[in-house]
């Protein structure tokens, strides 16, 4: 188990776990999740981070097939601006390493902006907190644990 689903277990959040057998060699880790579970691209999110100029984390869920709108996040997130967060950084505020970053159960609570697309999916696909591990849930339910805000953060 892995902190995000014991998050969910927890709050008894309908939810449905996925696996597969993760290469090491997939260039994207969000879309080698969508080819081989035979999902949507649009309903799979990936969990980006991004820091502001103060130095402030916050969590990004946008679709993997697409990328994060910087300028659109720190809109969002009403500050001057967004880059991406070091490696390194993510992981220890996360307690996931990259590429099985979960928006759920992370060490540390950080803002967390979800792309408003998610919201027209009946549900939507996010790591479920290790590399060959997806969850199916809704928009709603994410939003939910994560106290997140739907904000038009993606770009196609």
């Amino acid at each position: 188990m892995t902190p995000a689903i014991d998050l969910l277990k927890k709050n008894r959040a309908e939810h449905h776990v996925l696996s597969y057998e993760h290469d090491p060699k997939a260039p994207s880790y969000g879309l080698e999740a969508a080819e081989k579970l035979n999902l949507d691209p649009a309903r799979v999110f990936k969990t980006l981070l991004a820091a502001s100029e103060k130095g402030e984390l916050l969590v990004a869920v946008v679709p993997v097939a697409g990328t994060l709108d910087l300028k659109a996040l720190a809109h969002a997130a009403g500050v001057k601006k967004a880059d991406m967060a070091d490696p390194n950084a993510a992981q220890r505020a996360t307690g996931y390493l990259v590429g099985g970053i979960s928006p759920l159960g992370q060490k540390k609570r950080l803002r967390t902006f979800i792309d408003e697309s998610a919201q027209g999916f009946e549900t939507i696909h996010v790591s479920a907190g290790r590399r060959g591990l997806e969850v199916e849930l809704s928009a709603a339910t994410l939003a939910g644990l994560t106290a997140a805000t739907f904000a038009p953060i993606g770009r196609p």
